[in-house]
Parts: structure tokens; C-alpha cells; sequence
């Protein structure tokens, strides 16, 4: 049975939010060279909506930090 798209998303909000901070914590030491990795590692990510999860989650992390 699989879950809708609402119960994904709620079930793995946690995660991708963490995996988020995880990922945006490693930006002030990889400076650069951040982008390209993180991007190789957003790509690991599945299922795919996931990775989209900890993507949306990574653009609010920026955009916070920039404002």
C-alpha cells in the first residue's frame, strides 16, 4: 500500500528538514565547492520526491541566511 502524497510528505518532513541543515551546515567549510557537492548529494537522494523535500528545504535555509 502506498502512502499518499500528503502522508509522505508529513512522515518524512522531519528527515528532509534535518538532512537539510546536515547538508547547509558543510556550506561554510566546502565555500565553492558547496554547490557542486551538494547537488551530487541531493541526487543520492530517494525516492525522488524526498530529494525534492530536502531541496525545497535547502532553498528556505539559503534564503533565510541571506536575508
Amino acid at each position: 500500500m502506498s502512502l499518499s502524497r500528503a502522508d509522505f510528505h508529513e512522515q518524512n518532513q522531519g528527515s528532509a528538514r534535518a538532512q537539510a541543515q546536515r547538508l547547509f551546515a558543510r556550506k561554510a567549510v566546502l565555500q565553492g565547492a558547496w554547490l557542486s557537492w551538494v547537488a551530487s548529494q541531493i541526487y543520492t537522494l530517494r525516492p525522488a520526491e524526498y530529494a525534492s523535500m530536502v531541496r525545497r528545504e535547502l532553498q528556505h535555509l539559503q534564503d533565510s541566511s541571506e536575508s
